[in-house]
């Protein structure tokens, strides 16, 4: 991308104020943010809400490596474990309302949003599976070796299929937000 996706302003906030804010207004009762090492600006900018911010365990690892991290402090209580990218800041609240609450249905489901067809983000994986999540696994080691825990859920959301990788991506991200008038998150906090 070039510059910190997170930090990108997009409609007077930036990319991370939306995605937790879309969290917490989907109803996500525990929203853990994880950040590199080299993460302070993010960290700084996550804990304007009511998150937990920790850092990689694993700051040369993959995706996989910060899963496990979020993971790790996650409270006891938790049954699934939503892994929310920041490359996708246009997922509304109303798809991980129907994320979580498929998973209330469903625990032991790896939940998917499908739109049109098409798998997106953010999924949302039984917490117990995830503790199997050992390196050098990937996530997608896992819905391999479960193939019958995969549940499709389709939504009119067309935020989940789009990422934010490249610049170009961003600019598309900015335009199809200002030309929808999109509502990311509506969150209020104490």
């Amino acid at each position: 991308m070039g510059s910190c996706k997170q930090l990108l302003p997009l409609a007077g906030k930036t990319v991370i104020a939306h995605c937790l804010e879309t969290l917490l207004t989907g109803g996500s009762k525990e929203v853990i943010v994880v950040v590199r090492p080299e993460g302070d600006e993010v960290a700084r900018a996550a804990r304007d809400y009511p998150v937990q911010v920790v850092m990689t365990t694993d700051p040369d690892g993959d995706m996989a490596a910060s899963v496990r991290t979020g993971r790790d402090a996650l409270s006891s209580s938790i049954t699934g474990v939503m892994v929310a990218l920041c490359d996708y800041p246009l997922v509304t609240a109303a798809t991980i309302s129907s994320l979580i609450a498929v998973h209330c249905m469903n625990p032991e489901g790896i939940i998917i949003p499908c739109h049109h067809g098409r798998r997106g983000h953010p999924p949302l994986f039984p917490r117990q599976l995830l503790e199997g999540l050992a390196a050098p696994l990937t996530l997608r080691d896992l819905m391999r070796a479960n193939p019958e825990r995969i549940k499709h859920l389709s939504v009119a959301d067309r935020g989940v299929l789009i990422d934010m990788d490249t610049p170009e991506d961003y600019q598309r991200v900015t335009e199809y937000f200002n030309q929808n008038r999109y509502v990311i998150g509506t969150y209020q906090y104490q």
